[in-house]
């Protein structure tokens, strides 16, 4: 229960931290700039699931097993992504010049593209969550946190270009890895005892193999939105949908969490009984569904207020697209949740079926719809792609049938668990 509450909380500190800061840098730049700011910043995002290779929730899962040497997992997993990580810069920078017609756009694209290196440091982070210690990696990412947004607070004092800030965003991804080492050299030890394993390194690969393809399924069908407004409508246009999707990125990161979290607790009551092992799932699946649901409806509710209070008059397109989208939270607390126990139970192989589906549904309607009917379109799109891959597929793919009943029984009567919330997270 503590490590749920460090892993909530910190999260939720930084996302709120976050979303601050990017009202005022939205104020400043405006829709057009922001919208270019959040183009680059979805079309880098499309490749890093690539060059995280799938392999955080393998490395957890190995990890939490404990059948070896943990030094040796980071190290292999660390090694494996850095060589994905470099050879998929390249590959942004080569299709952003082909895609883009203006220069400055892939200059900002390979800037940012930079990340995909930073974000290897994750594998420290990814061993706190196996031996279920969140705490001391909160505190460091709240520490990486206050410094992004003293640098955010002294451009926008010296009235820094979009160049400046996009820069800013990227250095984000350097101190939370700075972070992230400290963290562990200081409770863990030295990081230099990680050792690569060349053997090993196969077998992370085919293990995470599947997953990296699922994930980059969920990537395309979770940014490629963004991406598509910006080919097909304009870049303002993305500044009033990622305005929208700031707030529902706060609505999704409990379900988020909660699946990143349980996975280890599951991984540990599974060996122990498969009926107590169902019946937590069963619990964890129902809370994160409804709660994300009351959140939801009740953003829905106050959207135009939250808008006009927060980015103010200018974003006020962004309400409608806010109202729908919000209700996305519910739908990826459905599939993550789902997906949690599709790594304890080793099933990931096949997951790539449910989110290609979701890819596909995602892909073919913004493409249809984007022209006609706007950015609202995107919106309700966003919905249907994950219901589509994170619940729909599952009632198709054989090895996923008893998902689709436990969702089921989510939607119609987990709200019961709501009463005994307390007891059920313990």
């Amino acid at each position: 229960m503590q490590n749920l509450f460090w892993a909530v909380v910190g999260k939720i500190v930084n996302l709120i931290s976050g979303l601050l800061v990017g009202i005022i840098v939205a104020r400043y730049l405006g829709p057009k700039d922001y919208g270019l700011m959040n183009y680059v910043i979805s079309y880098v995002f499309l490749f890093q699931t690539f060059a995280l290779f799938g392999l955080d929730a393998i490395e957890i899962r190995e990890e939490a097993r404990k059948e070896i040497p943990f030094q040796k997992i980071i190290g292999t997993a660390f090694g494996i992504k850095m060589i994905f990580g470099l050879c998929f810069i390249v590959l942004v920078i080569m299709t952003s010049l082909g895609m883009e017609a203006d220069f400055y756009t892939t200059l900002l694209t390979a800037i940012y593209s930079l990340t995909i290196v930073a974000n290897t440091m994750t594998v420290s982070r990814n061993y706190f969550t196996a031996i279920v210690q969140n705490e001391f990696v909160v505190k460091a990412e709240i520490i990486s946190t206050l410094v992004s947004i003293f640098v955010k607070v002294l451009l926008l004092l010296a009235g820094a270009s979009l160049t400046w800030f996009l820069t800013a965003y990227m250095l984000d991804a350097v101190f939370i890895a700075i972070a992230y080492l400290i963290a562990y050299k200081r409770r863990i030890g030295p990081i230099g005892d990680w050792n690569f394993d060349r053997h090993y390194a196969t077998f992370l690969i085919k293990e995470s193999f599947p997953l990296m393809l699922t994930n980059a399924a969920v990537i395309i069908y979770q940014r490629i939105d963004q991406v598509m407004i910006g080919q097909i409508i304009d870049k303002e246009s993305v500044g009033f949908f990622s305005v929208a999707s700031r707030f529902v990125e706060v609505l999704i990161y409990i379900p988020m969490i909660l699946a990143q979290t349980i996975t280890p607790v599951l991984v540990s009551i599974r060996e122990k009984s498969q009926q107590e092992y169902i019946a937590k799932a069963q619990q964890f699946m129902n809370i994160s569904l409804w709660l994300s649901i009351i959140a939801a409806a009740a953003t829905s509710v106050l959207a135009y207020w939250i808008i006009m209070l927060t980015f103010g008059s200018v974003y006020l397109p962004a309400v409608a697209i806010l109202q729908v989208m919000s209700f996305k939270a519910a739908s990826v607390a459905l599939s993550n949740t789902a997906g949690a126990m599709l790594v304890t139970e080793g099933l990931q192989r096949y997951a790539i079926f449910r989110d290609g589906f979701g890819c596909l549904v995602c892909i073919l309607l913004n493409y249809l719809l984007l022209p006609r009917y706007g950015i609202l379109a995107a919106a309700f799109v966003a919905i249907a792609s994950n219901l589509a891959a994170g619940y729909l597929a599952d009632a198709f793919i054989p090895a996923y049938r008893h998902l689709f009943t436990r969702q089921t029984k989510a939607l119609l009567w987990g709200w019961k668990d709501l009463k005994h919330i307390k007891s059920n997270l313990r």
